[in-house]
């Protein structure tokens, strides 16, 4: 089966049947038509439904090495730098639909799942078993155009200690057996975005494992249909309320859900392992495939979209209210201009620099994401900032869609009114500020963007001590050793 339609993605979710939780009870019949997936799950349908728009089939798929039908850009592996640009300006066309605020659509699993493929001969090193596992395994999804979760964090119980040293051993999702099926295991992960509503996991190795005997029995990664039997995701509470996408204009269509995934002795079938109890190569799993570039690329490719969103929105708050002339509202605008053009020449920079890796696939070069990806989380909750700064107390006087189709009307409309605009599309729009900067759904994107890429903390230190810095301090010696020859000459 070659790229989907956006009702062939909700019917296969639908048909798995999963077993999902929220709120205490589990998603019984179409989980498309459950309240808390209704929303996300139509604005999925329409990204894949992008895939068949005539004006953008060039853009959004191409054609299969293997198979020679059309498949969703986002798999492509890239040869040059003209196909980095393609795939990238497909994600953008994913993220421009959605506002940036789908952090996890499925082009960002599919890139990494993309070097990850090509990477194959990587996992061999343990078994080649594993290698042409994987190597199937990426060609599998890409034909089948296959929507993918993944979960990578191990629960935060004792953060000083190392998951075999917490009081329950299974507390971790660790491997139980091998027998003739595949592999046992049982515990738990965090943090499966959009869990209960693609068609399989990719659980990814957990990085920063300690080497060692007793935590082998943590290091893994495969990939299963989330219905497997054994498996459950326990949501989060929705902040999809049920309301219309005027009362939450973002809620409404992009809650995409987190779920704890908890695995009850699952059997993997061992044409579904990649790598197992071997914690060295879960470690270099992200780095030596060059997974965490592509999948960056994505992110930055997504980062630039949500910024152009936001910064729509402020000048359009601007605009409706006749703020434009105050040079602090300038300044305070000139700052999100000032990121994305960043995030730009960052996305640029590493396609510009973009070179072929050993597995043969063109890498962006990864400096500039990184930077990016080190510079994003902490500018954006800036943004929430920005915006209710400028918008103050009309971030508040935000009556609801009832309002406007009750007697109140002609009050509202006198009252909520603006300068260039009619009450009823200024509060639609303050309605969009307020799910971006103070809503339950704004709030968690605040969060997310801070965490996406893990600890900030470790990722600057990780930013420091992989940066090649050598090359700036010989030439500050060389200064200063051209300066004293100076001073001796005189």
């Amino acid at each position: 089966m070659p790229a989907k339609t956006g009702q062939q993605y909700i019917d296969r979710v639908d048909k798995a049947q999963s077993d999902v939780w929220i709120d205490g009870k589990q998603v019984k019949g179409k989980i498309s038509e459950h309240p808390a997936f209704s929303g996300v799950m139509k604005s999925q349908a329409a990204l894949y439904d992008m895939q068949f728009d005539q004006d953008k089939k060039d853009i959004m798929t191409y054609v299969s090495p293997t198979s020679g039908d059309r498949v969703g850009t986002s798999f492509l592996q890239p040869s040059t730098k003209e196909d980095l640009e393609k795939r990238r300006r497909m994600i953008q066309e994913w993220a421009k639909y959605n506002g940036g605020m789908m952090g996890r659509s499925p082009d960002y699993i599919n890139a990494g799942m993309m070097a990850y493929g090509a990477a194959a001969d990587m996992f061999g090193v343990q078994d080649s078993m594993y290698a042409n596992n994987m190597r199937q395994y990426a060609e599998y999804i890409r034909e089948n155009d296959l929507s993918l979760t993944h979960t990578l964090i191990q629960p935060q119980v004792n953060r000083s200690l190392q998951s075999h040293e917490l009081p329950d051993p299974y507390i971790a999702a660790r491997i139980v057996e091998k027998n003739d099926d595949g592999v046992v295991i049982r515990g738990a992960r965090l943090l499966a975005t959009q869990g209960g509503i693609t068609d399989e996991i990719m659980v990814f190795p957990s990085t920063l494992l300690k080497q060692s005997e007793e935590e082998n029995p943590y290091a893994f990664a495969f990939s299963i249909p989330n219905n497997t039997p054994g498996m459950k995701f326990i949501c989060r509470e929705t902040f999809d309320y049920g309301r219309s996408n005027f009362d939450h204009p973002l809620g409404s269509r992009f809650e995409e859900m987190d779920a704890i995934v908890v695995f009850n002795d699952v059997t993997v079938p061992w044409n579904r392992v990649f790598a197992l109890g071997n914690a060295d190569i879960c470690n270099r799993a992200y780095t030596e495939s060059n997974a965490a570039v592509h999948m960056t690329h994505q992110v930055v490719s997504k980062n630039v979209a949500k910024t152009e969103f936001i910064l729509g929105i402020l000048q359009l708050m601007v605009e409706t209210i006749n703020i434009g002339q105050f040079q602090h509202v300038q300044e305070k605008m000139s700052e999100v201009i000032i990121v994305l053009e960043a995030m730009k020449a960052f996305l640029v920079a590493s396609e510009a620099n973009a070179k072929m890796d050993r597995w043969g696939v063109m890498t962006p070069d990864f400096a500039p994401l990184n930077a990016a990806r080190n510079y994003y989380p902490k500018i954006y909750p800036r943004f929430s900032e920005i915006m209710q700064l400028l918008g103050a107390s009309g971030l508040m006087a935000i009556p609801n869609e009832a309002d406007f189709n009750s007697e109140l009307r002609p009050e509202l409309d006198k009252y909520l009114q603006a300068a260039n605009g009619d009450a009823y599309n200024r509060v639609k729009l303050y309605r969009l500020a307020w799910d971006v900067c103070m809503s339950a759904f704004g709030t968690r994107q605040t969060l997310y963007e801070r965490f996406f890429f893990g600890d900030p903390v470790r990722m600057a230190g990780a930013l420091y001590n992989g940066y090649d810095k050598q090359i700036y301090v010989d030439r500050v010696k060389e200064f200063l050793d051209r300066s004293e020859v100076l001073v001796n000459n005189r």
